[in-house]
C-alpha cells in the first residue's frame, strides 16, 4: 500500500487543477498574452506543484520511511537515503 492511499483522490483534483493550469499557459502563450502575466501564471502552477510535492513527501515519510524504521534493517536505510535525495532534489528545484 502506497502513503498516499488514503488522499488518492484529493491528489488526483489536485493534479487535475495543475494540468488545468498548464494548459491556460498554453493558451495564454497562444493569444499573445502579455509576459508578465504568464510569468505570474508559471509562478502559480509552479507553487502548486511544489505544494504537491511536499505533501506527497509528508506521507511518503509518515507512511512508507516510518514502516521501514520500525523494521529496521537494509531497507530502513534505503528508504530513509531515498527520502533524503527526494528532499535535495526539491530543494534545488
Amino acid at each position: 500500500m502506497v502513503g498516499y492511499a488514503d488522499n488518492k483522490q484529493d491528489h488526483l483534483k489536485r493534479l487535475r487543477r495543475i494540468e488545468g493550469q498548464a494548459r491556460g499557459l498554453q493558451r495564454m502563450v497562444e493569444d499573445d498574452k502579455y509576459c508578465i502575466d504568464i510569468l505570474t501564471q508559471v509562478s502559480a502552477t509552479t507553487s502548486a506543484l511544489q505544494s504537491f510535492a511536499l505533501s506527497l513527501l509528508e506521507e511518503h515519510m509518515a507512511h512508507c520511511v516510518a514502516e521501514a524504521t520500525q523494521k529496521g534493517g537494509a531497507e530502513a536505510e534505503l528508504k530513509v537515503k531515498e527520502a533524503a535525495h527526494a528532499i535535495a532534489r526539491l530543494v534545488r528545484s
